[in-house]
């Protein structure tokens, strides 16, 4: 749904939630759930408007949807129901729900050819689906898995290579996209947690040292494009999807980080709007006690619930999930934990813990520091996982999300 912010003067922003929090990795169970959620929800929060819808699909949903006349009838759907779909969540290759997604959540990488070729069947899906004058963003995994590489980590260069490779090859395809068609899309690296590119600083770095390095030279090669076009189509077509709740487990400062951000001269694609669970470290034994038994539940087994601990100094140490973590918290001298959990921005405290909403109050105040980017996609995933005590029913949990973000600007 368009929106225009009070707090950031008449610009319009573009707002929905990412279908991934339905089950389904087909094409007829994605479509399944578009009808059953997205007109009921359009009628309560945007019936005389466009509605935008954020869509999530996976390598199989999106080879079933450019088969036969599927995507004709999505398109004929979003018409009649008054949609529109402006952003895809690229991520998860495969299945997502009600099975052990964990680290597979990074396979295929950025360095092999089928992250690529699932990314171009998304790049034609949009391409078609997206309406005019509006920018197209597909998010995307952060390259590749860090702890993959740390018993042999002179294979990262390799790996950062032969991402900036297919980065470049699809900056060049989305560049062929907006010559033929004028529609600008973009793919937004969606940094996180103990992933290759897991903060600001890392991101920059790989845009430095690897994708406007060797990523000019291989479209030069490739395409026989000058080295400006080729930095231009690299500035222009790959993006960053700023996630704050990755970005609040890493205890980042959204102002410095968009400053940052901007100042490298990266364009913020879309900001995911998700908390994360922060936990202060009580120094009672017999508190943490109590606080061990509330995190247990939340330790559960289908995926990677990444723990960054903060120290009196301000050191950061990473836990691999909170399954790990959670033996070491009677001992820890550390004063606040952040785990990568998803849970609902609508609710700031959770005792005997909290959410990091403030991250998203702040990002939300911050908008105007990223000038290119006018999409907000709202991502809790994580309602089938979540203690029963914390759960609604999707319809009224995606609704009350809304109904915060929309009061919040």
């Amino acid at each position: 749904m368009l929106i225009h912010p009070t707090k950031n003067g008449d610009r319009p922003y573009h707002l929905t939630y990412c279908s991934n929090i339905h089950p389904g990795e087909d094409w007829e169970n994605v479509f399944d759930n578009l009808k059953t959620y997205i007109p009921k929800l359009k009628n309560e929060l945007a019936p005389d408007a466009p509605f935008g819808i954020g869509l999530r699909l996976a390598s199989t949903a999106s080879e079933e949807l450019l088969q036969e006349d599927n995507l004709d009838q999505l398109k004929y759907w979003l018409t009649s129901e008054d949609c529109y779909v402006f952003t895809l969540n690229g991520f998860p290759y495969g299945g997502f729900h009600r099975q052990v997604v964990k680290d597979q959540v990074y396979r295929p990488d950025w360095s092999e050819g089928d992250r690529l070729t699932y990314t171009q069947s998304l790049v034609k899906i949009l391409a078609k689906l997206l309406p005019e004058a509006i920018d197209g963003g597909i998010s995307t995994m952060p390259l590749s898995y860090k702890p993959w590489w740390q018993s042999n980590p002179d294979q990262l260069p390799t790996i950062f290579e032969g991402s900036s490779f297919q980065l470049a090859e699809m900056a060049a395809q989305m560049a062929q996209v907006e010559e033929e068609t004028g529609k600008l899309l973009h793919l937004d690296l969606e940094p996180e947690p103990d992933a290759l590119l897991e903060n600001t600083d890392e991101v920059i770095a790989f845009f430095q040292n690897w994708l406007l390095s060797v990523g000019p030279r291989y479209l030069q090669q490739k395409y026989g494009v000058t080295s400006t076009i080729a930095e231009t189509w690299l500035r222009r077509h790959i993006r960053v999807c700023y996630d704050t709740c990755h970005f609040a487990v890493e205890y980042e400062d959204p102002a410095i980080a968009l400053a940052k951000f901007q100042k490298a001269g990266i364009a913020i694609g879309k900001f995911q709007i998700s908390s994360a669970i922060r936990i202060p470290i009580p120094p009672d034994q017999a508190q943490r006690k109590v606080l061990r038994q509330h995190l247990k539940p939340f330790a559960e087994s289908t995926y990677l619930h990444q723990v960054i601990e903060k120290g009196s100094s301000g050191t950061l140490h990473h836990y691999p999930d909170l399954q790990d973590a959670l033996p070491k918290l009677m001992n820890t001298s550390a004063t606040e934990w952040r785990t990568h959990f998803h849970v609902p921005i609508f609710i700031d405290r959770y005792p005997p813990f909290a959410s990091t909403q403030d991250h998203i109050i702040d990002i939300l105040q911050q908008l105007s520091q990223a000038p290119q980017c006018n999409h907000l996609e709202i991502e809790t995933y994580t309602w089938e996982v979540l203690p029963p005590e914390m759960k609604l029913d999707i319809f009224t949990s995606i609704k009350r999300e809304y109904e915060w973000i929309l009061a919040s600007l």
